[in-house]
This record gives C-alpha cells, structure tokens and sequence, in this order.
C-alpha cells in the first residue's frame, strides 16, 4: 500500500458506482463526499457534510474537509487531513492517544452520572 500525498476533487450530483483512487466525489445535493482511503487499502471512506459532521472548503481551486479523517473502523486505521488538495499523514501512534483520551472522558461522565443518581434517589 502507497500512501497518497495529494488528492483531485470532482463535483458530481451522484456518487459515481466506480470511486477511483486519489479523487474526492462531492455531492452537494446529499452534502456527501466520498474517497477511497488515502492509504492505499482500497477502502472507501464516506464523509457527511453537515454542522454534526465534517465540514467543506472549496476556495475555487482546492478543497479542505474538516475535521481529520480518522478511519478507527477500518484495518488500516489511518488518519490524516485534507487540506488544499494534500494529505497530511498523522503518526498513527496518535490513535492510541485519542482512544486514551476518550477512555478517561468516558470515566469521568459515568462518574458523575453516577453522583447525579445518587443524588436523585
């Protein structure tokens, strides 16, 4: 598998059946975009479009998509940025970190509903 370092966007009304490799599909009437994993898996990897999901630049010649793209779900588990068209890779020891992260999270809320039960009872 070859990571990518760049990526062509292409407008279209309805996500081609074929997604080739190195193009993002953006569906402005579904606010859907599409891509195969930048990793070179084979994957493809759907974006919502919305203010819950992931949100989209175009300045006219390059695309942004915010926030990462981070593929926990997928074997490959990759993570990286589109910004202005490029790749940007994120060391994948980064997931882990997250995923750390999310866990204390995680603790911390069910600690405090808890507390909030308690209270409640």
């Amino acid at each position: 598998m070859t990571k990518m370092k760049k990526i062509k966007h292409e407008f279209c009304d309805l996500i081609p059946k074929s997604v080739e490799d190195g193009v993002l599909y953006i569906s402005i009437p579904y606010a859907t975009a599409i891509h195969k994993c930048a990793c070179g898996c084979g994957w493809e990897v759907v974006t919502p479009i919305r203010t819950d999901g992931w949100a989209l630049n175009w300045d006219g010649d390059t695309i942004t998509l915010t926030p990462s793209i981070g593929n926990w779900n997928l074997p490959c588990q990759s993570h990286y940025f589109l910004v202005r068209n490029e790749i940007i890779w994120v060391r994948k020891s980064s997931f882990f970190a997250v995923t750390s992260r999310t866990r204390n999270i995680v603790q911390i809320l069910r600690r405090i509903c808890r507390n909030i039960i308690k209270k409640m009872d």
